[in-house]
């Protein structure tokens, strides 16, 4: 594809999953891609991780190294020389850094949002908090045991196998980017919860699908990670 554009690792994903009426996604899904779904159902993600180590163009940018992000995204694929590419779409990306938010939106049309965060980790589960619109909003999961490998065509594979991104620009295309990391071994979660508010940060289309409990959960150990550079389709 190209050249690195980003190195980092990403840990401690926590990641609720929900279905969704495909019409919702259908208006927001990029030019060349369409709707992916596991078994028939069409799901949008809530997750919250940990970005460490981050390099840009192999520089480290200081003070914005080690952050906290919350996405809600949904999944897409794309056929390429018959053979499909199964990739992501961020409907939303919280992130502490406003220059982050502020680069993401200028380069690459990510909807990024900075605001004040913060996060605990460890073996029971993951936390992560953002303060929007004046109150803090939660996102958290908790687990017990070991973290196991993947099984193949599980919904945990699915949501966590995907490895291409796509953004729709601001003239209607579409870039498209790869993601290069190691299968995540994940925990399936005891408990998980969203506490936000659902209107406001992601608009009322989604209100009806995240206000229910979710589908599943997860936490991934997650690994180092490597973005190439995004070309447009």
């Amino acid at each position: 594809m190209g050249a690195t554009f980003l190195t980092a690792e990403w840990r401690w994903l926590a990641m609720l999953n929900y279905r969704i009426d495909p019409s919702v996604l259908r208006p927001l899904a990029p030019a060349g891609t369409e709707l992916d779904s596991w078994h028939g159902e069409t799901m949008v993600s809530v997750v919250g991780f940990r970005f460490l180590n981050t390099r840009l163009l192999g520089l480290p940018i200081p003070f914005h190294r080690n952050f906290d992000e919350v996405n809600l995204r949904f999944y897409v694929r794309r056929e390429v020389a018959g053979k499909v590419r199964r990739g992501v779409v961020f409907v939303r990306e919280v992130v502490p850094r406003f220059a982050i938010a502020t680069v993401a939106r200028w380069t690459y049309n990510e909807p990024y949002l900075a605001c004040p965060m913060r996060s605990e980790q460890g073996p029971g589960g993951a936390r992560y908090a953002w303060r929007h619109d004046k109150r803090w909003h939660t996102l958290a999961v908790e687990v017990t045991g070991e973290p196991q490998p993947l099984v193949a065509g599980s919904e945990a594979e699915f949501i966590t196998e995907h490895y291409w991104g796509y953004t729709r620009q601001r003239d209607g295309g579409t870039v498209e980017y790869e993601v290069r990391h190691p299968p995540w071994r994940v925990w399936s979660a005891q408990s998980a919860r969203l506490e936000c508010d659902v209107r406001g940060l992601y608009g009322q289309p989604f209100e009806e699908a995240l206000t229910a409990e979710p589908c599943s959960a997860f936490l991934a150990e997650g690994s180092a990670i490597e973005v190439l550079s995004a070309r447009r389709i």
